[in-house]
This record gives C-alpha cells, sequence and structure tokens, in this order.
C-alpha cells in the first residue's frame, strides 16, 4: 500500500526588489566570501552557528532522509586534538601522497603541512554524512545531498560576517575516532569558523567568468 502523502501549501520567499535586482545582489554578498586561514580569537556566540546549521538543514536530499551531521566543536582541547592528528595526515601527504602536479596546482594558495587555524578558529563544524539512517535505515544520493548543504551552511555563514575554510585532511577517519561518532556516519569536511584575523590577506585568486562556467540553451 503506498504511503500517505501529506502535503501543506507553499510559503514562498518573495524578495522586496524585482528578481533580477535580487539575484544580482545576492551576488555582490556571494563575490566577497574567500577561504580564509587567519582567524581572529574574538568570540563567536553559539546561536549564530545554530541558526546556520539550520539554514543548512534546509537543504534538498534524496527522498528527504537528510543524510547529514554537524558537529560543532568550541572545546580548546578537542581542537588540539584534531589538529594534532590533521597536521599528521597532512605531513604524509606532502611528503609521500601528493603527485607533483597537484603540490605545483597548491603553490599558488601558499598551503602546507601546518594547520593552526585548527586551533585559533573559535568553532570547528565537522560535517559528517549518513550512510544509513540514525533508525537503520537506507539513505540516498548521500554525497549529493550533503554536498549541497554544505552550500548552504558556507552561504549562512558567509552572510553571519564569519569567516570559513574548506579543509580535507586526506584520511579524514581520525574525525570519527576524536568526535566518538557512531559507525553509521562518515567525515566528509572540516571548516573552521570564525571572524578573520586583523590584517588577514588571501591569495589574489580571479574567478571564472560566466561565460566559462555557463552554457546556454534558449528559446
Amino acid at each position: 500500500m503506498t504511503a500517505c502523502r501529506r502535503v501543506v501549501p507553499l510559503a514562498r520567499y518573495v524578495p522586496d526588489v524585482p528578481s533580477r535586482d535580487a539575484a544580482r545582489r545576492f551576488y555582490d554578498v556571494q563575490r566577497l566570501r574567500r577561504s580564509v586561514r587567519q582567524f581572529s580569537s574574538r568570540p563567536v556566540d553559539r546561536e549564530t552557528i545554530e541558526w546556520c546549521v539550520l539554514s543548512a538543514g534546509t537543504a534538498p536530499s534524496g527522498a528527504h532522509k537528510q543524510p547529514w551531521r554537524f558537529v560543532c566543536v568550541q572545546d580548546g582541547e578537542t581542537k588540539r586534538r584534531i589538529r594534532e592528528a590533521a597536521e599528521a595526515e597532512e605531513r604524509a601527504f606532502y611528503a609521500r601522497r601528493a603527485t607533483p602536479e597537484w603540490l605545483a596546482d597548491l603553490a599558488p594558495l601558499g598551503t602546507d603541512d601546518s594547520k593552526p587555524f585548527l586551533e585559533q578558529a573559535p568553532w570547528l563544524i565537522v560535517v559528517f554524512k549518513l550512510m544509513k539512517g540514525d533508525d537503520g535505515g537506507q539513505v540516498y544520493y548521500v554525497n549529493e545531498s550533503v554536498g549541497i548543504a554544505v552550500g548552504m551552511l558556507l552561504t549562512a555563514l558567509h552572510h553571519a560576517g564569519l569567516a570559513t575554510l574548506t579543509h580535507t585532511p586526506s584520511p579524514m577517519g581520525f574525525l570519527s575516532e576524536v568526535l566518538k561518532r557512531p559507525a553509521n556516519e562518515r567525515p566528509y569536511l572540516l571548516i573552521p569558523v570564525g571572524y578573520p584575523e586583523d590584517g588577514c590577506v588571501v591569495p589574489d585568486l580571479e574567478r571564472r567568468p560566466l561565460a566559462s562556467i555557463s552554457a546556454w540553451v534558449e528559446g
């Protein structure tokens, strides 16, 4: 028997300006988003992080299974343990795992195996993907669903005036151990969050123009 499908009226957001202007206004905010590796010690209150995580939780997901978990870490000792484990993996990456081409691509960003931001940022948000539901049920399109949610999380944090970095130490299994996560969760991404340090600098990068990132089939 088919399950009963419950529906409610759509509560639609309507901008206070024409759609074209709203889209441009959103872009003008988003174009200022940058990955940051220099964080201030200025605290960020938990409620701000909660609202941003709730925004991420509005993301679409396969069969509405919502296969994500956002573990928000403020505790200094836990951040220290995460940094130590991450730097151990990064040392192995830069010394043995990374190909010469990969290292050449990273060179303009100035990255290395030292990750002080993992302790400097007031919060770390560790994103886990659920390989099974908390009830043991099946989940669908996990990587796609969690990837969309992460994008919405980064956008929400940016709109709250916070800086972020998408950090992907590989492998990331140590995060499950340090944070004592259950077997149905797998580490997906590690995001330091906070205010940028005074005098913070970022690489001088250019984003690809519209013609380079889009194609159009118009009637």
